[in-house]
């Protein structure tokens, strides 16, 4: 089913093993504040090229798009960037604490065959904003290339991949970089084609899941339709395969134990008045309710055995409501997806609680913008900007696993792959 292969990858030029100043958080996770602290650190940080200076109107001369194209020939002629010497499969470890505890999670990159979501064989789990794929797209005809990794997970549940990175990672890596997390990314380069052929092999017979970087792979096919219908047009015939038809990506098992996903908690606002008492007595139609004792909330929704969440009001009410024993969601929720969804925590805290409750609707972009997104748990909890805070726990992967399966996708910030791959370390030309 996929089709993963080596490819040259396009690298910082760099004498030492750490190249922590080149790289940066993803794209869209940066501010500006964030990209001036970068680029004070070096002036070639990957931001430069991820986040050109410019407008984002390409109809502006000077505009990002333009300065972006500028910047990677002019970095390609000046050898700032320069190609791995031979193709390659590239694994990728990042290495942290989280609560105490070490963690890894290891990642194979390579070349993976681009295919539409309606084939089966690349899933998504998410959807994709459009204001989002149009910039990407721009940025991608600039540079024609892949400036960051889609994040993808695949189905080893015997560990058969283990082998080829605990080989791999025996040998000397070309490049580590540690980000402001405390996140340690360190990457090796396998040469050897019967490796190659092996990673190909196992591979053939798997789907990829899309884990982060919906638009990243929205746009990698837009843009390889486009230039497919380009060569079409000139009668340029390719003997092999063009760059253009694959997009780079990080592979991980996703029955890794060490794979973690963290909940993304929301704070909401009401169209008008909050009226703390209605909304109390609303939630009783399908929830249970008890006050919200001290202690960490992940503990408490952890414990749980039906649908949880805690929720504190602004007044500083807090409670924990649980998923009445009675209600089936696949039944009283009137949407087209499938039974998988209706049964995910936060579709239903969508579908029972922000669409009735705050009308907050996910296809209705006005609404989206009372609704905001809190990492941390006790952060959400003091109720920033909002009238209500929602904790929720974390999606687990067998839940993905379905949900993608059924042709469904999740609502917005269903899973917080944690960390972020960083970029910088790799890049994929697509000329």
């Amino acid at each position: 089913m996929a089709l993963v292969r080596p490819f040259n990858a396009v690298m910082f030029r760099h004498d030492e093993t750490d190249i922590s100043r080149l790289t940066a958080p993803p794209y869209d996770v940066i501010n500006t504040e964030q990209r001036a602290a970068l680029l004070a650190k070096d002036s070639h940080n990957i931001v430069s090229l991820e986040l050109p200076e410019g407008s984002l109107d390409p109809a502006v001369p000077g505009n990002r798009y333009e300065t972006g194209a500028a910047r990677w020939a002019e970095w390609r002629d000046q050898d700032i960037l320069v190609d791995d010497l031979a193709p390659a499969i590239y694994v990728l470890e990042q290495s942290w604490e989280h609560e105490g505890r070490h963690i890894r999670r290891r990642a194979l990159v390579g070349a993976v065959e681009l295919r539409p979501f309606s084939d089966g064989v690349v899933l998504p789990h998410e959807r994709t904003l459009p204001k989002a794929l149009d910039d990407r797209l721009r940025m991608t005809r600039a540079c024609a290339a892949n400036l960051s990794q889609v994040f993808g997970l695949f189905t080893d549940p015997a560990g058969e991949t283990d082998l080829v990175f605990e080989t791999t990672m025996r040998t000397e890596p070309i490049s580590q970089a540690a980000d402001i997390e405390g996140v340690t990314s360190t990457v090796w380069a396998i040469h050897d084609a019967d490796i190659h052929e092996q990673i190909t092999t196992f591979m053939a017979s798997k789907q990829i899941f899309i884990a982060d970087g919906h638009h990243r792979y929205t746009t990698a096919l837009a843009y390889r339709d486009e230039r497919r219908a380009a060569d079409k047009a000139a009668d340029v015939v390719h003997e092999t395969a063009p760059a253009y038809d694959s997009v780079m990506m990080a592979l991980v098992n996703m029955d890794d134990p060490d794979l973690l996903v963290l909940p993304t908690h929301r704070v909401a606002r009401a169209t008008g008045e909050f009226d703390a008492d209605a909304f109390w007595s609303a939630l009783s139609q399908y929830f249970d309710m008890t006050e919200f004792a001290e202690g960490h909330p992940a503990t408490a929704l952890a414990d749980a055995a039906r649908t949880s969440f805690i929720v504190k009001t602004a007044d500083g009410i807090a409670r924990m409501i649980t998923l009445r024993a009675d209600v089936d969601t696949a039944a009283i929720i009137a949407t087209d997806h499938h039974d998988n969804w209706k049964r995910l925590d936060v579709a239903i805290l969508q579908e029972l609680i922000l669409k009735p409750l705050l009308q907050i609707h996910p296809d209705e972009p006005a609404t989206l913008d009372r609704l905001s997104f809190v990492k941390d748990a006790n952060e959400a909890l003091l109720v920033p900007g909002g009238d209500v805070a929602f904790v929720v726990g974390a999606t687990r992967m067998d839940q993905l696993r379905a949900v993608a399966l059924d042709g469904d996708t999740m609502p917005q910030k269903s899973t917080y792959f944690y960390p972020k791959l960083l970029s910088g370390l790799l890049m994929k030309s697509l000329a």
